[in-house]
């Protein structure tokens, strides 16, 4: 949907100027309404459970449950950066990318179908199996590496690929497995909440659906949450959009303003955390402590290949192993630049012992690192001397 806060329409490109190519001019330009003499750029936000809707409801918004002219210009920005210049493609945001997640599960599987889901995927996928499977759906499970998910994907009724994995960054052929999906007449959705949409675009790649934690990356300030689903506008996009308005899985009209706002400097972070990610595996390659070093940028990662055909940047995220527990955790404390918290995708660099929450296939010394925006020798510097500080 395409519709400004004044009249339903939306220019993304100014009134006379020349349609975004650039990513950084499509990430500042996304979504914003003509220009009107006097008024801001992007719209405050609209705080609204009702409007004045004399006669019949034919108009864009009728209740704060089912629109929001808020949404509309994030949900226009998202599609753009998603699927830049088509139309055949809508977006629909949601409260959590859990929430966006689960509106696309729910309205398209019924009892009797098959899902196909990656095992080594985001840690809340076994509470969405055995929810799935309370309802009568069959769930099955194989690794991303390796294109692994084809083995059982024969009569399923949707794919699920989260691409790179979280949180050990394995890459599969999105395109080999859309393609596959497709020709027994098999959904495929794809989490893009690692890559982002300056990274790698679903859809562009045959995906029917592509999903977001917009909680992460692409607002980028670790303060708000939010969840989105771009995909075709057809029979399947109607769906999730039931489920949304029966659920009421919603965001809040200033969380999707604080998210429009950021997305203005996405390319910027973007980039930045990806050169300094790199920087920072390239570093963590020769300390003799670390093994199992993920990142897919990484000219000698397992996934270098495959991402380099579908990604046009590779992350901030970067993952590797110490070997003990205890390791890990002296590593944690001895950081002076970066949290020890959960998340990623922040201006903040973050890290964390995953295996602390359970439910990921790690091991105990497993440190996910997610790479924010301070200077890279900084950075870097500090996590090689936390290393060395906390050895023994």
């Amino acid at each position: 949907m395409s519709a400004s806060a004044a009249d339903g329409t939306v220019n993304t490109h100014g009134a006379d100027g020349p349609a975004a190519t650039g990513d950084g001019t499509r990430a500042v330009r996304a979504g914003l309404p003509d220009p009107v003499k006097y008024e801001p750029t992007l719209p405050g936000p609209v705080f609204a459970a009702h409007f004045h809707l004399p006669g019949e409801p034919t108009g864009p918004y009728t209740y704060g449950r089912d629109e929001n002219p808020t949404w509309t210009l994030l949900e226009q920005a998202i599609t753009e950066l998603e699927a830049p210049g088509r139309e055949d493609v809508e977006t629909l945001v949601f409260a959590s990318g859990m929430a966006a997640i689960s509106s696309v599960l729910f309205s398209q599987l019924r009892a009797g179908d098959a899902v196909v889901l990656p095992d080594d995927g985001y840690q809340a996928l076994p509470l969405v199996k055995a929810q799935l499977e309370a309802y009568g759906i069959e769930v099955r499970t194989a690794p991303t590496g390796g294109d692994a998910q084809l083995e059982v994907l024969e009569g399923a009724r949707l794919l699920w690929i989260e691409s790179p994995s979280n949180p050990g960054l394995d890459v599969c052929d999105i395109r080999r497995l859309t393609e596959a999906a497709h020709a027994q007449g098999t959904l495929v959705a794809v989490d893009n909440t690692l890559a982002t949409p300056l990274g790698q675009r679903p859809l562009e790649l045959g995906a029917d659906f592509a999903v977001a934690s917009g909680t992460k990356q692409l607002s980028g300030h670790g303060d708000i949450l939010l969840g989105y689903v771009t995909g075709r506008n057809d029979e399947a996009m109607a769906g999730v959009r039931r489920w949304r308005k029966i659920v009421g899985a919603i965001p809040g009209p200033m969380e999707a303003w604080l998210a429009h706002r950021s997305i203005a400097t996405l390319q910027l972070r973007v980039d930045q955390q990806a050169a300094t990610a790199l920087a920072l595996a390239e570093a963590l390659r020769a300390h003799p402590e670390v093994t199992g070093l993920r990142y897919p940028g990484l000219p000698d990662d397992p996934s270098h290949a495959v991402a380099t055909q579908q990604m046009r940047r590779f992350g901030c995220v970067v993952s590797f192993t110490l070997p003990t527990r205890e390791r890990a955790e002296r590593f944690l404390g001895a950081l002076r630049l970066v949290d020890d918290a959960t998340s990623f995708g922040g201006v903040r660099s973050t890290a964390e012992r995953r295996g602390r929450w359970g439910g990921d296939a790690v091991p105990e010394g497993f440190i996910r690192l997610s790479v924010g925006v301070e200077d890279p020798e900084d950075l870097v510097a500090d996590v090689l001397r936390a290393l060395e500080e906390s050895a023994g």
